[in-house]
């Protein structure tokens, strides 16, 4: 991987593959909205002003790239009347696979933050 954090870097043989690590988090984010039950992505931290005016597909996820893999963390809410657990599992199964199939890089953790319901 790369020692710039912005970017994760595929070394191959004519050159190297950067992706953005927003592009991941899009990858993510779209791979959750598909999930039944998921009702929308929140605010990974309310009091940041950053976070607040952050744009696009990227709201909602936090993730952190290691030397072999990544880690993510989702926060969104859930539908009324789904089950929570298994809406959870769905969105772990189901941006791991995207992640993993887009990338190429293997993804260690999908945590889910349910931080409400909608009616």
């Amino acid at each position: 991987m790369s020692d710039n954090k912005e970017y994760m870097t595929h070394l191959e043989e004519g050159g190297s593959i950067n992706i953005s690590e927003d592009v991941v988090a899009a990858i993510a984010v779209s791979a959750a909205r598909e999930v039944e039950g998921v009702a929308g992505m929140m605010s990974t931290s309310a009091g940041n002003v950053s976070e607040l005016m952050k744009k696009g597909l990227a709201k909602g996820v936090k993730l952190d790239v290691a030397e072999d893999a990544i880690s993510l963390e989702l926060y969104l809410n859930v539908s009324y009347g789904h089950a929570i657990p298994e809406v959870a599992e769905n969105v772990q199964k189901a941006v791991a696979s995207a992640v993993e199939a887009m990338t190429g890089f293997s993804v260690s953790t999908v945590n889910v933050h349910v931080t409400g319901i909608s009616l």
